[in-house]
């Protein structure tokens, strides 16, 4: 008996770049319809893609299809370990071809965009200097806690991000290892960095670079090969997959120096007992060396599932389409003065669907809990795991106070966060357009209902 999957199907078509070639993919929770306070039940509107994206219907049915025939890899002689083993490392391979990965490089399969990273940072040759900006999501900011960290100030424009990071670089010790660690696309403005220019600089100086795709890969093709990176991490749940699995892909001398990431089983090639009573471990060289454990196979499956679906629908079309909404979305705010939008590289920087903003008057814990409450819209508020960044951006003080989530502050005061809707394949045109009359009726009217704080979040008093 075999099972279908899509991991090792060749991409077979190719959507066009007009953007009504280009119809929302399929994904889950498209028709959950949610109540609202003021009465009635409304389709949710789905807008916070960027903490995570919803599953592709397509990834869900291919996960559904496998599940009957799970096995546990690597260590079987049945049938349905073989059939699971070669599924796993048929989704390595495709993952690998979906990120344009050189011949030698890696794909380690991790549980997230923070795990890969910090995986990494477990690998680092000793003495290692690691150059990051503040701009950074935490996933990338703080897992270098045993190197020697320069921490960048954020640029204003994609030149000065590259010659910041050149001149701290030409300031370096030449002759010890060094890492750039940059993100892709940022979690907060939505704005696409220079990573080709920025690899560029780090391999002029002798340093390597990884690339922090978590919300760069759902979006728009990354290729290992082409922007020259050294590695790439990304999280499945950002991806279109469910939660749980995530990626570090590159090169393999570090990786492969390194103690593993995780002693145990899968990662040991032999073990043996040493005269003195102890054992003796020959771990292994290639990608298993840092997945000790059964590893997620559905987690794999699913982000190559998801690897797949994007690459038939085209980036092309996807990329039109998005800039569709994320037009429709911008011109939307700027026709309300009260709003203002942040961003670090100016209106016409090229970004992906995420858009950060404040409005005057509001806190913005209670503008978002009104969105959601009376209008069946999910957004995110707070400061987004990157918190340097949204001070920088709203102004504030460096020892300000304010978390991930909404900070205490009750409806009307004022507060150390900011709102964020973000968006993608899955989004109908009718959710950011409900947003758009969302946003400009609450400033305009006010809220419908009242709201008062419990447990530091912004909720509606019953």
């Amino acid at each position: 008996m075999s099972v279908t999957t899509t991991a090792t199907a060749p991409a077979t078509h190719a959507a066009t770049a007009d953007r009504t070639a280009c119809a929302p993919l399929p994904v889950l929770g498209r028709d959950v319809t949610v109540p609202l306070v003021t009465g009635g039940d409304v389709t949710y509107a789905a807008l916070d893609y960027a903490a995570s994206a919803p599953a592709l219907q397509r990834v869900w049915d291919d996960v559904a299809a496998y599940a009957p025939y799970y096995g546990s890899v690597h260590r079987g002689a049945g049938y349905l370990s073989q059939l699971s083993t070669d599924l796993f490392e048929n989704a390595r391979r495709t993952v690998a071809e979906f990120l344009g990965c050189r011949p030698a490089d890696q794909v380690v399969f991790t549980r997230s965009t923070t795990d890969s990273l910090n995986l990494l940072a477990r690998a680092l040759p000793a003495g290692c200097q690691v150059f990051v900006f503040e701009t950074e999501h935490h996933a990338s900011l703080l897992p270098w806690r045993d190197a020697q960290v320069t921490f960048l100030d954020a640029p204003r424009t994609p030149r000065q991000a590259v010659e910041t990071l050149e001149r701290a670089l030409a300031d370096r010790d030449p002759h010890g290892p060094a890492l750039v660690c940059v993100t892709g696309a940022s979690n907060v403005t939505g704005e696409l960095w220079p990573v080709r220019e920025l690899a560029a600089a780090a391999h002029a100086h002798g340093a390597r670079i990884v690339l922090d795709a978590a919300q760069l890969a759902p979006h728009h093709p990354v290729s290992v090969r082409d922007l020259d990176v050294d590695w790439v991490a990304f999280s499945g749940h950002k991806l279109y997959a469910p939660f749980g699995a995530g990626v570090l892909a590159g090169r393999a001398d570090w990786l492969a120096a390194a103690d593993p990431y995780l002693a145990g089983g899968g990662a040991s090639r032999k073990v043996t007992r040493r005269e003195d009573g102890g054992v003796a471990v020959e771990w292994h060289e290639s990608a298993a060396r840092h997945e000790a454990g059964s590893p997620n196979v559905i987690g794999a499956y699913s982000i190559a599932s998801a690897c797949k679906a994007l690459t038939e629908a085209g980036f092309d079309a996807l990329v039109a389409r998005e800039r569709h909404l994320i037009d429709t979305v911008r011109a939307g705010l700027a026709e309300v003065p009260e709003v203002r939008i942040l961003s670090l590289f100016g209106d016409d920087a090229p970004r992906v669907g995420v858009i950060s903003f404040v409005v005057e008057g509001w806190n913005s814990s209670h503008f978002a809990a009104a969105l959601s409450a009376e209008y069946g819209i999910g957004v995110r508020d707070g400061l987004f795991c990157a918190h340097p960044l949204v001070r920088t951006l709203l102004g504030a003080d460096p020892g300000t106070q304010g978390e991930c989530g909404a900070p205490e502050a009750a409806p009307g005061e004022k507060s150390l966060n900011a709102i964020r809707v973000s968006f993608g394949a899955g989004t109908p045109d009718e959710h950011v357009e409900r947003f758009v009359r969302a946003v400009s009726e609450l400033v305009r009217d006010g809220a419908k209902w009242r709201y008062r704080t419990e447990d530091g979040r912004c909720v509606p008093a019953v």
